[in-house]
């Protein structure tokens, strides 16, 4: 039974690295009947956003993560931060370090000018002395001198780092406030936290987190680093490759399901499988089979998972997702015709919407590339008898499959190929030559609408 927790931080907004991140955590908690919890990383005070931490827990509802227990907050928990501390000083497994920043900077250029790694040199770790006056001193912690940590790593295999790789580092600063990596691991020994699945860019804070776990006596969680998602180049994914806010890929018309079904694909497979469902993820997910390099982010793919997630979306869910971008079509009458027809050709939801629109909407004007390719005298003839056709036909004339059984005939008598009759009717009903089957539509739009938008378009010469 696996507890896994996602901890970002408010002070941007959640991206889709940290969706993954979110969702494999999600997926083996759930898989191994334990828990996912969600811990909001607030203590930079300076940078956090409420607008990011809303927009953090949106997207969560969003994809429908659901968390287990209440949201944790670290701004909230700092008297058990500095519980902690003062139980690691009053162990002698930390200590004040009084060393000035001229002091500091000194020992760095004395070891760079000697080819070595810039470090804390220990210069306090058993300091008895009387403290100099006016530095208000760090806190570091004692860090093995000699030896190896080590950690098997779930995706990296046999982690070693040698204990001269890690300093005495600073767990508390100047002010009493903890660094990053002693909270990390209060929170995660608090909470419970059994596995720990994160970017691999942590990696080099696993030693130090370790070294607290021990000092403080706690069980060390299993870890699993995870490559980065990078661009098709193979660089560092940006905002102009799909490293933008979880919650614009819904504003820009992608389903939830479409997304994950992304995510859990960079960098995890089974077989040759494509399409998951969340119970296929949660049945088949193992971060164990996580791969061990870098993705690469494919916006064509996600496309074409969205659009099969269109697709696949009953209508009346759809009608009502196409509320959010101020498509409302819950009244028309021909609604399932209309979604059948339109979602086929759909990429994003704004692309449906757009389509839908073309149909419902009265054309206002007409692509005059169109216009100027297959409209003529003639053809404005031909298209007023059309309609006087459609006018005095006295049959049923409700579906596709009835317009063009006096449609065929037409184009026969009056010796004409179909796209030199289909196009100036799609100008006409819809002001595109892009629209779908001009059966359909004349189906959505009705008898009446058909005739009022081709003798509307013949009036104006489809100016």
């Amino acid at each position: 039974m696996a507890i896994t927790r996602f901890a970002p931080s408010p002070t941007g907004y959640l991206h889709i690295g940290g969706l993954r991140t979110a969702l494999y955590n999600y997926l083996w908690a759930r898989k191994t009947g334990g828990k996912f919890r969600l811990r909001i990383e607030d203590t930079d005070m300076a940078r956090n956003s409420e607008d990011a931490l809303k927009a953090i827990l949106q997207a969560f509802e969003w994809v429908g993560l659901e968390y287990d227990d209440k949201v944790e907050y670290q701004s909230k928990r700092m008297d058990i931060y500095k519980g902690y501390i003062q139980k690691l000083l009053d162990e002698d497994k930390a200590y004040y370090c009084y060393m000035s920043k001229d002091e500091l900077d000194a020992l760095r250029e004395s070891q760079t000018a000697s080819g070595l790694t810039p470090r804390y040199d220990g210069r306090y770790r058993d300091f008895k002395g009387t403290p100099p006056e006016g530095i208000a001193p760090v806190i570091r912690i004692k860090a093995p001198q000699e030896g190896e940590i080590c950690f098997i790593d779930g995706v990296k295999s046999d982690m070693v780092f040698s204990c001269d790789q890690v300093d005495d580092f600073i767990i508390a600063r100047s002010d009493g406030t903890p660094i990053y990596n002693f909270v990390v691991v209060i929170d995660d020994h608090l909470m419970g936290i059994t596995e720990v699945l994160r970017g691999d860019d942590h990696l080099t804070n696993t030693a130090k987190q370790i070294v607290i776990y021990e000092a403080l006596g706690f069980n060390v969680p299993k870890f699993y680093h995870i490559p980065m998602i990078n661009n098709p180049e193979g660089k560092k994914l940006s905002k102009r490759d799909g490293a933008t806010d979880v919650m614009e890929y819904k504003n820009l018309g992608y389903l939830p399901e479409a997304l994950l079904n992304f995510l859990v694909r960079l960098g995890w497979s089974h077989g040759d499988q494509e399409i998951f469902s969340m119970e296929e993820m949660l049945t088949l997910f193992d971060p164990n089979n996580i791969n061990k390099s870098s993705s690469c982010y494919n916006a064509e793919k996600l496309l074409w998972l969205n659009a099969h997630y269109i697709k696949s979306t009953p209508n009346l869910e759809l009608a009502k997702m196409l509320n959010f971008y101020d498509c409302e079509i819950h009244g028309h009458d021909k609604v399932e015709m209309l979604l059948d027809l339109c979602k086929e050709r759909a990429g994003t939801m704004i692309e449906l919407k757009n389509s839908i629109e073309l149909i419902i909407q009265t054309p206002s004007n007409y692509d005059e590339a169109g216009v100027k390719k297959f409209i003529n005298d003639d053809m404005l003839k031909i298209l007023e008898i059309y309609a006087k056709m459609i006018m005095d036909y006295e049959g049923e004339l409700h579906l596709a499959c009835d317009y063009e059984s006096i449609t065929k005939p037409f184009i026969q008598d009056y010796s004409l190929k179909m796209p030199q009759l289909f196009q100036p009717i799609r100008l006409a009903l819809t002001g595109s030559t892009q629209a779908p089957s001009v059966y359909d539509i004349m189906a959505i739009l009705g008898k009446n609408e058909v005739l009022k938008r081709i003798y509307s378009a013949i009036e104006n010469k489809f100016s």
